[in-house]
């Protein structure tokens, strides 16, 4: 769910999203996402459009859900500091019964930076603290609560109590299909990819370069859950045969939303839940 500009201005977001989610946790949808952004994208709306701090409102949601996957799709690197991130992505698993999952990547959205004052590094740092960010959650839901040194980021102590309700943690997803830093990431620290559907050809190389970065570190590539992200309508006719050759390419996860002019949110994730998603699934 990535557009807040719906009828009845701020005091009809709360219902619109808890229905939203309500519908995509009854129909079966596997996991439930936010954007992390402070100023809505451009691509999207205007900059002065609605837009939802997104852990906060991912604990709103899983209170009004029971079995859907929550996560951000993706949290940016330079808002939290890691240690800070583990703890709420921490918090949001513990309360909502083991269901979160960290989203992360490089960020990316300069004017929100810049107009709310966060630091925007250049790309090769934002990439250094990405991975230094992999290393900080990974040890913060281990038994190991010692120090971090790193490059960008020093830690005294790693302690996070409660621990997260998912052991060993929770799964954590890097987006991008960046072939020399991205999908090393992955392959070295995450549970599951995100790309871009852009064509079946383009994702079946993404993929071979992600099974060499498996091989690189030593890892089953099979390990890592294949997602792709699409702006098609999924009602449209082409939609479903347009998918089958990404499952074919081993895709288990397809992520779709309702566009910027739909004023009915959960009105459509019911339709998709409904028309689309048992097909989907058999694919």
């Amino acid at each position: 769910m990535a557009n807040f500009t719906l009828p009845g201005g701020p005091e009809a977001l709360a219902p619109a999203l808890a229905a939203t989610a309500r519908a995509a946790d009854r129909g079966g949808a596997h996991t439930f996402t936010l954007m992390d952004h402070y100023f809505q994208m451009e691509s999207l709306a205007t900059a002065h459009d609605p837009m939802l701090e997104g852990y906060t409102s991912l604990g709103f949601v899983a209170g009004q859900t029971e079995r859907i996957q929550l996560g951000l799709l993706v949290t940016g690197v330079t808002y939290r500091h890691p240690g800070l991130l583990a703890k709420v992505v921490t918090t949001l698993d513990v309360l909502s019964g083991g269901r979160a999952m960290l989203g992360i990547g490089a960020a990316w959205y300069e004017r929100e930076h810049l107009g709310l004052g966060v630091p925007f590094p250049p790309v090769a740092e934002r990439f250094e603290r990405l991975e230094e960010t992999l290393q900080v959650v990974r040890q913060m839901w281990s038994d190991d609560e010692g120090p971090f040194e790193g490059r960008h980021h020093q830690l005294a102590e790693t302690i996070c109590e409660p621990r997260p309700v998912q052991q060993p943690r929770p799964p954590v997803m890097v987006g991008g299909s960046g072939e020399r830093k991205t999908l090393r990431l992955v392959a070295q620290y995450a549970d599951a990819c995100n790309l871009f559907a852009t064509t079946p050809e383009e994702v079946a190389h993404k993929l071979e370069v992600l099974d060499r970065h498996c091989a690189d570190v030593g890892r089953d590539s099979s390990e890592v859950t294949r997602t792709v992200i699409t702006g098609g309508d999924p009602f449209a006719a082409g939609f479903l045969p347009e998918m089958e050759p990404y499952a074919a390419l081993g895709i288990e996860q397809v992520w779709v939303g309702p566009g910027p002019a739909e004023s009915d949110p959960a009105g459509w994730v019911e339709r998709v839940c409904g028309q689309v998603l048992p097909r989907l699934s058999e694919l």
